[in-house]
């Protein structure tokens, strides 16, 4: 009996790892209830408008659309704040009315050009000048270690499903397999997790930026979100797997 629960709760903990990563996908492609709550990482600019009013002393008119089916990336005009998924963002000019890219696989995370993307020439033009360095505007490093973070965690995924099916076959080897299986998907998601955690880190630098000659903070502001949980949790999950799948491969005798 308790070798039984010993295997029930790896094979729990190995669905569970596979349902969580899973979600982490299907983050941002579309503007439907449950992806439209789970983002890698959100960039919120609403605050960006005043700042610049404030430091040119000049109204800011064209800035914002309020059309939340304007097309991303084709100077329609900013929204409100950007989610970032693995495959697309979206843009948001409430809580829920939206509009997502085209869906890409390893889709990277390039915040700045996403950003002047959406503006008129004018804006793009400011924008450039008041981010003139910095990781926020490094497109090609953080669109690179993106797609690198997407990869180990679509094969972390894949290898935690293989792990909770090898696991329902009730021997010896299978449950080794199961642990084996384990093992790797855990490091391959916490790398991606870990690549992730940087970059959003690192691009959130971008809120210590001062414009004006009366300092005002740029407004802008980058943080992590549900998806980057979801992955740490996944990670966990597999991690802490391995031990009872393989003390089950040591101890079973069926």
């Amino acid at each position: 009996m308790r070798g039984e629960l010993c295997i029930g709760f790896a094979s729990f903990l190995s669905f569970a790892a596979m349902v969580l990563l899973i979600f982490t996908h299907v983050g941002q492609i579309n503007t439907s209830t449950v992806p439209r709550g789970i983002y890698m990482a959100r960039m919120n600019v609403s605050q960006y408008g005043d700042a610049l009013n404030q430091a040119l002393f000049d109204p800011i008119d064209d800035l914002y659309t309020s059309n939340s089916s304007a097309p991303l990336l084709e100077a329609q005009g900013l929204r409100q704040f950007y989610n970032f998924g693995l495959y697309s963002h979206c843009g948001y000019v409430n809580d829920s009315a939206g509009i997502c890219s085209n869906e890409t696989v390893g889709y990277p995370y390039k915040p700045y050009d996403y950003l002047v993307g959406d503006m008129v020439a004018n804006y793009s033009i400011i924008t450039s000048s008041v981010i003139n360095g910095g990781t926020f505007r490094d497109s090609s490093y953080l669109g690179q270690s993106t797609k690198a973070a997407y990869w180990l965690i679509l094969l972390g995924t894949i290898l935690a499903a293989i792990s909770f099916l090898s696991g329902v076959a009730k021997h010896s080897l299978t449950f080794f397999l199961s642990a084996v299986f384990s093992a790797i998907s855990s490091l391959f998601v916490l790398v991606g997790a870990t690549i992730w955690t940087v970059i959003i880190k690192k691009s959130s630098g971008v809120s210590t930026i001062i414009i004006g000659t009366d300092p005002t903070p740029i407004g802008i502001y980058v943080t992590s979100g549900p998806g980057l949980f979801l992955t740490w949790a996944a990670f966990a999950c597999l991690f802490v797997s391995m031990i009872p799948y393989l003390i089950s491969c040591c101890t079973y005798r069926g």
